[in-house]
């Protein structure tokens, strides 16, 4: 099947990165600030060093474990028919955005910090639209103790939909009494540790800190996850000139590096457990020196990296969503939606961003639903096409005849939807109007009857009070 994709790495340009990302690993190494890891990686064969931390990994450590690590596996839904089963085939399945500091109020434009009430509206709404497959915690509730925000923010997520939690914020510098309160939350509702294994109800983001840095508390939840069987997103956040080297092949390189040395520390955790290969790696912003999510190189390295992950077989997570405007509804500039475009096809099996504002400062529903909408055009654009005779209709054409109309004739007819896109009343407002207003109230309306119309099945109530009083405990009795 013809599906469109986005290239940049020659193949052997590609085994030059891999090369080159080896090399890092046995000359440079990775620092692992983490005595259990550490004692753990030694006995599995790298080199390591418990003075400075630093680890060192070999080619046939890197082989082994793309051996064991799966090429492919399914994030579960309470509702089956959600099931995200990766690798995708066509377009990568879409998520929000994830916890922002702030919600934009639809009418006033005001400002606030977001509650457990708010996420819970997001995620009912995300629930109820058709082009989000899967729910990543959009906002950071702050009405909880700060220790149990994330835990708090995983439980509202299944309380509130029926689709795959993707992209837990896991445990962060909390460390392994986070993690197992969440790992025994998707049991809960998954059915038990057999049954999470299984079928897991989440996905959990540990974050490598660029250069080549593995924190102490989130590298021991990450193996924590692993042996649970909670899939890994080993995000690699490399910024070209700020944490990776300035050059687009330095900063793929550091970020291949990464992705590699996180896959090692999961398999030699858990021999077998799901990892996605995950990079939002950009070169730095010139004028504000943050993360360049719009700059015209970011979608020639995520394009790298996919292939880097597909050339290694990996399920991965290699593109990024959402307009991230300053304010909701506002106009887009064409290259900015270029990029976005661009971004996602390398063949990604995974992006997120959906709803966010920003550069991922905040949030706004409104602006969910106009992301969500201009997604649902985007990702059309990596529907497959069959190229056979028979799609390509010699029949119809000799039926018709030369210099005549193919408009009455009934294969038209049959298969006019099946081959073009036909944009909704929202899609074809934001491409048109562009006025902030307008297009504002046209999502704030899609809001509101989404949040009256779209009902989400409740969890058994066994199981929601068991969560309750997990969650409860929890938030009394932080780690100590």
């Amino acid at each position: 099947m013809a599906v469109a994709r986005l290239k940049f790495l020659s193949k052997d340009e590609e085994d030059r990165v891999h090369e080159l990302s080896v090399k890092v690993l046995e000359t440079i190494g990775v620092k692992v600030h983490s005595p259990s890891v550490l004692k753990m990686l030694a006995q599995a064969g790298a080199e390591v060093n418990t003075k400075t931390e630093i680890v060192k990994m070999d080619e046939t450590l890197v082989r082994d474990v793309l051996k064991k690590a799966p090429k492919s596996f399914t994030i579960a839904s309470r509702d089956a028919k959600h099931d995200i089963k990766l690798p995708a085939t066509t377009w990568p399945y879409a998520s929000l955005g994830g916890l922002v500091s702030w919600i934009e109020e639809y009418g006033t434009k005001k400002r606030r910090e977001a509650t457990k009430k708010d996420l819970a509206t997001i995620t009912r709404l995300a629930d109820g639209l058709h082009s989000v497959d899967a729910i990543w915690p959009l906002v950071t509730v702050r009405d909880v103790p700060p220790h149990s925000g994330f835990v708090n923010e995983l439980w509202i997520s299944f309380q509130n939909t029926v689709k795959p939690i993707h992209g837990s914020a896991g445990s962060g510098t909390v460390g392994i009494p986070d993690a197992k309160v969440q790992i025994e939350l998707g049991a809960l509702v998954a059915g038990g540790m057999d049954q999470l294994k299984k079928r897991p109800t989440f996905t959990v983001l540990s974050c490598i800190i660029a250069p080549l840095y593995f924190e102490k508390g989130s590298v021991e939840a990450q193996c924590e996850y692993a042996r649970a069987g909670v899939p890994v997103i080993s995000m690699s956040m490399s910024i070209g000139g700020a944490t990776s080297p300035v050059t687009v092949a330095g900063t793929i390189v550091n970020s291949n590096a990464e992705n590699l040395a996180s896959l090692i520390i999961t398999q030699t955790a858990a021999p077998g457990a799901p990892q996605i290969y995950s990079a939002e790696a950009t070169l730095m912003d010139p004028r504000t020196g943050g993360i360049g999510y719009r700059g015209s190189e970011t979608p020639m390295i995520f394009a790298a990296l996919g292939q880097m992950a597909a050339r290694y077989g990996l399920p991965k997570m290699t593109g990024v969503l959402g307009i991230e405007l300053r304010r909701a509804g506002s106009p887009v500039h064409f290259g900015i939606a270029s990029a976005v475009l661009m971004s996602t096809l390398n063949g990604t099996d995974l992006c997120s961003g959906l709803g966010d504002l920003d550069s991922d400062n905040g949030c706004s529903m409104e602006e969910l639903v106009v992301d969500a909408t201009v997604w649902e055009d985007f990702r059309q654009y990596m529907r497959e096409f069959e190229i056979s005779e028979k799609e390509a209709a010699l029949d119809v054409m000799k039926t018709v005849g030369h210099g005549n109309t193919f408009v009455s004739h009934p294969h038209t007819l049959a298969n006019f939807r099946r081959q073009i896109h036909n944009r909704d009343k929202l899609a074809d407002l934001i491409y048109s109007d562009g006025s902030p207003d307008n297009v504002l109230g046209a999502a704030h309306d899609v809001v509101v009857r989404t949040l009256k119309e779209h009902e989400v099945p409740a969890l058994d109530g066994d199981i929601q009070k068991r969560g309750n009083e997990i969650v409860k405990a929890y938030d009394k009795n932080p780690p100590k």
